[in-house]
């Protein structure tokens, strides 16, 4: 099957042939470009030469281990990675997750299953790259300040002002108050607010963000957020260029 080059690329890291061939033959068939390894050594020789999206890593492999292998990727690069394992300990899912993982998945597996987590895990992690370019695009815009209300949000250096008053915001109330002010007077889902704020953390909810808009009203005006039932929430500031 002839791949475009937006297909994502998904390196297939196993030590038995016949998984490796199963997924390769499965996601190859759902547009993906698949390559294989079967060891750390052939993974890193995979991964200096070309750009791969996410990574599906067997823990139990010959030589350094899968957990090992990990954290050294994510130490490196961005790279989304799903482990994969026979064993199906907590221990293992919570040691892996700290590793730099972004998913866990026992054998034997469900090849949707395998699919639908993949999809996810793209999705957010491209949700979240499409987050910091729209920052980017605004400091390079904008020299960093967005206006408001009376209010100076700087991105450069997470500052909100308001006259002299400077407002302390924690990480998650600076994320979500600059995906506000990058859009305002649009509804954002809860959803849309959840990729801009987690970066791929799964443990991040509906909740979460109610919690952290409320914080938000206590610090701002509370007028400035308004809830729209059933859709998410509407920044009505009015935004100055």
């Amino acid at each position: 099957m002839a791949h475009t080059s937006l297909a994502n690329t998904v390196l297939v890291v196993d030590d038995e042939a016949v998984i490796r061939a199963r997924l390769k033959g499965y996601f190859e068939k759902e547009g993906y470009r698949v390559l294989e390894a079967e060891d750390g050594e052939q993974m890193w020789h995979q991964f200096s030469s070309q750009h791969i999206d996410l990574v599906m890593l067997d823990i139990n492999l010959p030589g350094v281990d899968g957990l090992s292998l990990a954290r050294d990727l994510r130490s490196r690069s961005d790279v989304g990675i799903i482990l994969v394992t026979g064993r199906d300990e907590a221990i293992d899912k919570i040691i892996g997750l700290e590793m730099g993982a972004d998913d866990y998945v026992t054998k034997p597996f469900e090849l949707r299953e395998l699919l639908v987590r993949v999809k996810n895990l793209l999705w957010r992690m491209s949700l979240v790259k499409k987050a910091q370019q729209e920052v980017i695009t605004q400091l390079e815009r904008n020299d960093d300040l967005i206006e408001f209300e009376g209010y100076c949000l700087a991105l450069n250096n997470r500052k909100l002002t308001y006259g002299d008053e400077v407002i302390k915001l924690t990480k998650a109330e600076f994320e979500l108050l600059t995906a506000f002010a990058l859009h305002p007077q649009q509804v954002l889902s809860r959803e849309r607010l959840m990729q801009q704020t987690s970066h791929r953390d799964q443990d991040v909810n509906d909740r979460t963000i109610d919690v952290i808009i409320r914080r938000l009203r206590n610090k701002l005006a509370a007028e400035l957020f308004v809830t729209v039932h059933g859709e998410g929430y509407l920044f009505a500031a009015r935004v100055e260029d």
